[in-house]
């Protein structure tokens, strides 16, 4: 595994009598410490490759996205490091880790003692072979989760001007560099096994929505299929692309995404796993008390929803960064991690936010049938919303269905949560709302009963969180919406 390493000061837990500074500086540094083709590049925000930098003019370059420019706090570039007294040591593979011992071990045979590890090893980019399909190495065959990808990526694109592109999976990856393609002239047609585009979170109607537009932008979808094989030409180049329906597309480029695993590799039989990452408690920390998980990699109880989960996303991987340093410098102080999902994704014109839990039945409200509408969707489950979305809204909706998702109010009529629609999160969170029943955890999560009550401060709380969730995503992409 090849790892941006951070290595701190022996005494790092007190470097500073500042709490505030250097609790924003370890959350800003462990929060994004892997980066697999581009190991000489400092931390750097995702978000960014699959929207800024690939587009045509005014595309986001480094140093605008190193971390953690896209949380509004300090832009952490290479200088950065160097001038707090952190030692970032670039392009060092990490070749085991000793938990018992508290150690790593390097390519480069170096012993690296810990007192504390915090494991941001993120997730990798599925690859075609794994599922069967010979090809990725060709140089028109894309992936896109590093600087790396990313650069080979805008080659293929700038190498094929008006050419037909193919992208492989419709999920986050999928949807956003379709968008890209487009952007810059390119035919694209997309291909996934699944009825509809981001099937893990968008209910059928909603994406209906999403795939009408891309089809207005020339967009084709061929769904209900998969990747069967590549024809080469004598350059290794991929020129066709065969699904498994038979269908043939001649190509000048391939985008695939189809899917990430978590980097457990080093730890596998030293500590427990489960959802295919890391489990931790409520405080990040595995079943090792000096080691600590976070991001991607990490399996955490979400408490609103009485079960541990994995989030693939950004916004989870800042917070729960924050929160694991919390509990290492200050244990006492820190409580359980109290987190409501939260995903959002801007393409084209549009922007849509989606909180909490997409379970239960779904009420939708707004026109989802114009271009550039605002609509949105509830989802209720045993009598509470505890999921919401919104397309097109603006900050103070956005921050409406974030705290309805956080209070999680009950609902009696669902037709009458239909008819008042937006304006139902909108008089929620103008309103103090009673929180619903403590959930028990299932026997596969932590085994704990939530027992204590939640008072009205406890609420209060998550609704701040919620809103400085809403206002950030809102803020981030005025300033960006060029991306």
């Amino acid at each position: 595994m090849t790892v941006t390493l951070l290595r701190l000061p022996n005494s790092w837990l007190t470097v500073s009598k500042d709490f505030r500074q250097i609790y924003e500086l370890q959350y800003c540094i462990l929060s994004n410490l892997l980066d697999y083709n581009s190991s000489l590049v400092a931390p750097y925000e995702r978000p960014a490759l699959s929207k800024g930098y690939l587009l045509p003019e005014a595309a986001a370059r480094l140093p605008s996205f190193h971390t953690c420019v896209g949380a509004n706090e300090e832009r952490l570039t290479p200088k950065w490091y160097k001038e707090h007294g952190v030692e970032l040591v670039l392009g060092t593979g990490v070749k085991s880790a000793d938990v018992k011992r508290k150690t790593l071990l390097t390519t480069t045979g170096e012993t690296i003692s810990y007192k504390f590890l915090i494991i941001a090893t993120g997730a990798r980019a599925l690859k075609l072979e794994e599922f069967g399909v010979n090809g990725s190495d060709a140089e028109n065959v894309c992936y896109l989760r590093d600087i790396s990808d990313a650069n080979r990526l805008v080659n293929a694109i700038q190498s094929s001007p008006g050419g037909n592109a193919v992208v492989i999976g419709g999920g986050y990856i999928g949807m956003e560099c379709a968008a890209s393609l487009v952007i810059n002239k390119i035919n694209v047609t997309m291909v996934f096994p699944e009825a509809h585009c981001m099937a893990r979170l968008l209910t059928p109607k909603i994406a209906s929505y999403y795939e009408e537009y891309y089809k207005s932008r020339g967009v084709k979808f061929i769904k209900g299929t998969v990747l069967s094989s590549f024809d080469f030409d004598s350059n290794g180049k991929v020129t066709d692309v065969t699904l498994r329906d038979g269908t043939k597309l001649s190509v000048d480029m391939v985008v695939v995404g189809i899917g990430i695993r978590p980097n457990t590799g080093l730890f596998e039989g030293q500590l427990t796993l489960e959802k295919g990452g890391i489990k931790v408690n409520g405080m990040f920390q595995s079943s090792n008390s000096s080691v600590y998980a976070i991001g991607d990699v990490a399996a955490f109880p979400v408490k609103a929803f009485g079960e541990k989960r994995r989030l693939e996303h950004v916004d989870s991987a800042r917070k729960s960064a924050k929160h694991a340093v919390s509990s290492i410098m200050e244990p006492d102080k820190t409580g359980e991690f109290d987190y409501i999902p939260f995903f959002y994704s801007r393409v084209f014109t549009l922007s849509w936010q989606f909180y909490g839990d997409n379970a239960g039945e779904v009420v939708y409200y707004g026109d989802l049938s114009a271009s550039g509408s605002t609509f949105g969707a509830y989802w209720v489950n045993k009598g509470h919303v505890v999921g919401a979305f919104l397309e097109g809204g603006t900050r103070e909706e956005y921050e409406a269905i974030a705290k309805t998702t956080t209070l999680r109010p009950a609902v009696e009529d669902l037709t009458e949560l239909e008819r008042q629609g937006l304006g139902f999160a909108v008089a929620v969170s103008q309103k103090p709302v009673a929180l619903p029943p403590p959930i028990e955890v299932s026997g596969s999560t932590s085994g704990l009963l939530l027992e204590k009550p939640l008072y009205a401060w406890h609420a209060t709380a998550g609704v701040v969180l919620a809103a400085s969730i809403a206002a950030f995503a809102y803020f981030y992409g005025k300033r960006r919406r060029r991306w």
